[in-house]
């Protein structure tokens, strides 16, 4: 499995614009379709809110192929 880590800037990054961000999808349609077939997992739990507050020190598995270290 691939790792990512991703430097957050501010307080805290909406999880489609993450997956955006980080170029997984490549557009929001994509990333809120990952997000809809209950492809990302956050804290062990699969995250369907499409605006998650992501913030530092969370670790994201997305579609079993990618970590996200948020940092």
């Amino acid at each position: 499995m691939e790792t990512i880590e991703f430097n957050l800037e501010g307080e805290y990054i909406e999880l489609i614009q993450l997956l955006k961000a980080l170029t997984i999808a490549q557009t929001g349609g994509h990333a809120k379709m990952i997000v809809e077939d209950g492809g990302v997992v956050r804290a062990g739990e699969v995250e369907t809110r499409k605006r998650a507050k992501i913030r530092k020190g969370e670790e994201l598995e997305i579609e079993g192929a990618v970590k996200v270290v948020v940092v």
